[in-house]
């Protein structure tokens, strides 16, 4: 019995690590562009008059990018 427990924690475990993927954010790609964006719709990116780039929530906050406003 214990046996059948410990292999289906260690399932569990190994496919929740699996899963833990870091949600795609947005950013404007301005020059003086500091906020990211959960939504591509989000008011404050509406105002963005250069491209738009989809990227990974961890490679945004390491280029510095904080959470809109309008999000938070």
């Amino acid at each position: 019995m214990f046996q059948k427990l410990l292999l289906i924690y260690v399932v569990t475990a190994t496919l929740s690590l699996g899963s833990s993927k870091q949600p795609d954010v947005y950013i404007c790609k301005s020059d003086t562009g500091s906020r990211y964006h959960l939504n591509k719709d989000c008011h404050g990116l509406k105002r963005c008059k250069h491209q738009i780039e989809k990227m990974s929530l961890n490679k945004a906050k390491k280029i510095g990018r904080t959470i809109c406003g309008y999000e938070n």
